[in-house]
């Protein structure tokens, strides 16, 4: 059996700033962008060069839901881009904006630096050792 995770899901506040963000400022893909009807979007995005899993920037329906955006992890970093270039995607979105928490560090595993997305989601960059 073959089984991939295709499509994970990030609950925004609007479509639109979220492409700006995600696709503007990250320089992801913008993979589709159907409209569903009733004011609803299936709208995929994902890093540029990425096979596999893409991320559905689902707008918030309801309170509880627009309630977690920028907390859909309880505060952990829940999202794990991977670069073949760390210095130039940290330079690239410390020029465009992001939020840097922390300063790039060096681990056994890799160069990493822990940031936020526009609504407080905590990613890291991570660019693999060897």
């Amino acid at each position: 059996m073959v089984q991939q995770l295709s499509t994970v899901v990030l609950v925004v506040p609007g479509y639109d700033e979220a492409i700006a963000f995600y696709c503007g400022v990250l320089g992801f893909d913008l993979l589709e962008d159907t409209d569903r009807g009733g004011g609803k979007r299936w709208v995929r995005v994902a890093p540029p060069g990425s096979v596999g899993t893409a991320l559905l920037l689902a707008e918030a329906d309801g309170p509880a839901q627009a309630a977690s955006v920028g907390n859909q992890t309880g505060g952990r970093v829940g999202f794990f881009l991977t670069t073949d270039d760390f210095w130039r995607d940290h330079a690239r979105y410390w020029a465009g904006g992001v939020h840097f928490e922390e300063e790039p560090r060096v681990e056994e595993y890799g160069t990493v630096a822990v940031f936020q997305d526009v609504y407080g989601n905590r990613w890291d960059l991570i660019e693999p050792a060897g």
